[in-house]
Formats: C-alpha cells, structure tokens, sequence
C-alpha cells in the first residue's frame, strides 16, 4: 500500500466539520508538544478530549483511560504516540466510530493506517493538525 494524505482541500474540510478532537498520548506537561497543540486546538473552538492512563484531568478536561471510555461521539482522534504503537490506536478508533485517524507529524504507520481506513476513517499520517488548521483555517472555524 502506498499510503497517500487527503488533498488539502479535504483535510480542511474535515477540520471545519470536526468539533471533537479525542488526544491519545496527551500529557499533562505544559512544556510538551502534545500539550502545546491541544491547547491551542482548544483555544481556536475544538473540544479538546485528554486520553492519558495517567492523569484525571488536562486542559480543563476530563481525561479518559482510553478511547473506549469516552461517553460521546469523537470526530477526530488525534494521537501522539510512537509509530510502533499506533496500532491499538487504529481499532480502537474504528470501535469507537471516529471520523478521522490523525497521526501527527513523525508518525506513520501503514498498518494502523489500513485498519482505519477499513473501518471508515479518514486517515492522516505525519501531519500536525495544528499547523494544519493555522494554515487552512486561519481565521478560525
């Protein structure tokens, strides 16, 4: 499988429809990308959802153990984890029902990638979500 992103057009689209953004790997560090870029996804109107094992609450949300315990619909999961361990990721987004799998920039994986998209998601690999929402959507939602 030679793994292609949606066009830019697309992404924008899903971006403008989207208004929950699960994060798996959020941390609670404010010196930390993940935390860095979901805060200002939350600051720009997304409703930022913490996945994190580890933490009860991050950005002023409840943080959930895993994708699965999220008590409503999520557009995009976004994930802040290692390549190797996307996977996981990947059927728990389908099981969950998700719009988009967004692996963001360094991240790749083209079996996750088959899962997701078997599932029904929109995949997007290796992109960060925040730049590119500044650049398709730079005036907000």
């Amino acid at each position: 499988m030679s793994f292609e992103n949606p066009s830019r057009e697309e992404i924008k689209q899903l971006l403008v429809a989207a208004n929950r953004v699960a994060v798996v790997g959020l941390s609670d560090k404010p010196d930390r990308v993940s935390y860095m870029v979901s805060e200002a996804m939350q600051k720009k109107g997304y409703k930022i959802i913490p996945v994190n094992p580890n933490a009860t609450e991050i950005l002023g949300e409840i943080c959930y153990p895993s994708l699965s315990d999220i008590p409503e619909p999520v557009d995009i999961v976004n994930v802040f984890r290692k390549s190797e361990h996307v996977v996981p990721v990947a059927e728990e987004a389908v099981k969950i029902k998700a719009k988009v799998f967004w692996l963001q920039l360094g991240i790749y994986n083209e079996e996750a990638a088959k899962i997701a998209n078997a599932g029904g998601l929109k995949v997007i690999m290796d992109r960060c979500i925040k730049v590119e929402d500044s650049i398709l959507l730079p005036g907000g939602k």
